[in-house]
């Protein structure tokens, strides 16, 4: 029976693995072919991937898309990540760098080197680097705010996230009011989350953060399983849990903050995919941990794809817009099965 379970189990990861693979591929090759008020056929796309097409399609593939096309699957894998990191190490299907605010502080953290530092230190460093402490700051005050008798409840945890997020929503809305109308562009621009910014030079600096700190939470799959028993269990089998814990939400902090400093704020991704493949798969993050990489780079691409297929209608919409309109009714969702659990 064992055995059948675990066939049944690997069966259900390689189904979607393959299917993750080839939607990937196609959304990739669909939003490639994106060129304002004309779509390339896939046969241009192709050709120019292999660097047989023409000047212009080479222009519009290599130049104006892929570059955003990387960047999304980066960003994407970076949040999936992150919130299935998150969701181990707080014992929580709710927990996401959205909700729990760390997306917010990323942003102020931008919102203030943009409005301060950036004339004495190269926005480039300065953002990333105000990101982060900000987004690490917000995480140390969730978990402060949430942590009761030495647990944290699922529902204060939420409550907390969602106030310190919407204290920081204020201060960067004020923030925005007194800013200079040169900037105030920029400023928006975070608070809606866009692929298209990001130019090739700018992925020296932020694929390899998200890489590293992707590597390093992959790394931990082990004692993630270990400490979704409870930290006492998780302790019996090894596990430094408060070494660990502070590892891992460095490193959240870290991948947020490099992923919200050069494409703004988008939200639920962490939410939507890893639980998503923990209700197919179950709770191994040996498993949840790759596989949400893959899912997270995919639904950023799909999100995409439709944000750009808009534009002709409404011009091209910030991805943070579509992100949102999937992953609020799913957090809904999920606020409603856990009322029906708990009863509240």
């Amino acid at each position: 029976m064992k055995a059948k379970r675990m066939v049944s189990r690997g069966t259900k990861l390689l189904l979607c693995v393959i299917a993750l693979f080839a939607i990937l591929f196609f959304f990739m090759l669909k939003d490639l072919s994106w060129a304002g008020s004309r779509t390339l056929t896939l046969s241009e796309v192709w050709s120019a991937l292999t660097g047989n097409g023409t000047w212009g399609t080479n222009l519009i593939v290599i130049d104006q898309n892929l570059p955003r096309i990387i960047i999304g699957i980066s960003v994407g894998v970076g949040l999936a990540l992150t919130g299935a990191v998150m969701q181990a190490v707080f014992r929580n299907p709710l927990a996401d760098p959205y909700i729990l605010g760390l997306s917010s502080g990323a942003s102020l953290g931008s919102t203030v080197a943009i409005l301060t530092v950036a004339s004495v230190i190269p926005l480039g460093i300065s953002q990333p680097l105000l990101a982060f402490i900000f987004c690490f700051l917000t995480m140390v005050v969730v978990y402060s705010v949430s942590r009761i008798g030495g647990s944290v409840r699922v529902e204060t945890l939420v409550l907390a996230g969602v106030a310190v997020s919407a204290l920081i929503s204020a201060i960067v809305s004020f923030l925005t009011y007194l800013a200079p109308e040169e900037k105030i562009a920029n400023i928006v621009f975070w608070s809606l989350g866009s692929l298209d910014r990001i130019e090739w030079d700018q992925m020296v600096l932020v694929i390899p953060l998200i890489a590293i700190g992707s590597v390093i939470m992959a790394t931990q799959c082990r004692n993630l399983n270990a400490m979704m028993l409870g930290d006492a269990h998780a302790m019996d089998l090894g596990v430094d849990v408060r070494s660990v814990r502070i590892l891992l939400l460095a490193v959240s902090s870290l991948v947020v903050a490099a992923c919200v400093a050069f494409v703004g704020t988008i939200g639920f991704v962490g939410l939507v995919i890893p639980h998503i493949f923990r209700i197919i798969l179950g709770p191994d993050n040996r498993l949840i941990i790759p596989i949400s990489a893959l899912g997270g780079a995919t639904l950023m691409i799909i999100c995409d794809y439709i944000a750009h297929m808009a534009s002709q209608m409404y011009g091209v919409l910030p991805i943070g817009v579509v992100t949102a309109l999937i992953g609020a009714p799913f957090f809904i969702y999920l606020l409603v099965m856990r009322k029906r659990e708990v009863g509240w």
